[in-house]
């Protein structure tokens, strides 16, 4: 049985409603029917399930590691290198791991680590395509940084693309999270970014597809 995400419970039967009355109002009021109704019929289901998956919540097994920096999306790894981030490190070098989510990946966004949520930030913004490289700071985004052990601070950053218009985030500052939990959603997909402190030992490649709550992106020293 599918689960479906909380967020996408309404606009699901909204929708389904509008297509029933769609389908039912061709028949019955205009009295279209056989191949042109079958064909509606056909395509109002395609929409439906399309909208469906956008929406599915699966169960993720998360084993809980300290060391350990978990994929906090499903998705694609696009970007690895060193770079600098000036948000919060103020201009300090970090690694970045970025992971590009696509309409047909699940949505949901999971705790990388168990920690205390240090920092949070929504900034309003644009709405660039995931892989322009100004959409980490031009961009609708969040800024979460996650205070763990040592007092290592790791930074994630949800950020909305062309289609992906609503973030939503269940997480403020000084909240303990725990990892693999919940801590936002990105309707339609889009990216998220991790900058990692110097040191860390990346466990993913460019290409490399992750899943959520399960994939160990990298390992602390």
């Amino acid at each position: 049985m599918i689960k479906i995400h909380k967020e996408g419970r309404v606009l699901l039967a909204v929708l389904f409603l509008v297509l029933t009355t769609l389908n039912i109002s061709l028949f019955y009021l205009l009295e279209i029917q056989g191949e042109t109704f079958w064909a509606t019929l056909i395509a109002s289901s395609i929409v439906f399930l399309l909208v469906l998956q956008f929406f599915r919540n699966p169960s993720r097994k998360t084993d809980l590691n300290e060391k350990h920096i978990i994929a906090p999306a499903d998705g694609k790894i696009v970007v690895i290198e060193t770079t600098t981030e000036d948000e919060y490190f103020h201009g300090k070098e970090r690694i970045q791991v970025s992971i590009f989510m696509s309409p047909f990946n699940v949505h949901v966004n999971r705790n990388p680590v168990t920690g205390l949520i240090k920092y949070f930030k929504y900034h309003p913004g644009k709405y660039l395509v995931a892989w322009h490289p100004k959409s980490s700071t031009e961009n609708e985004r969040t800024t979460l940084v996650y205070q763990i052990h040592h007092n290592v601070e790791i930074l994630v950053r949800q950020i909305a693309g062309a289609a992906a218009r609503r973030i939503k985030w269940y997480v403020k500052e000084e909240q303990s999270v725990i990892q693999g939990r919940e801590f936002g959603f990105i309707k339609f997909g889009s990216r998220v970014d991790l900058f990692l402190p110097l040191g860390t030992k990346i466990n993913v490649e460019k290409g490399q597809k992750t899943i959520g709550g399960e994939t160990i992106i990298a390992e602390l020293e």
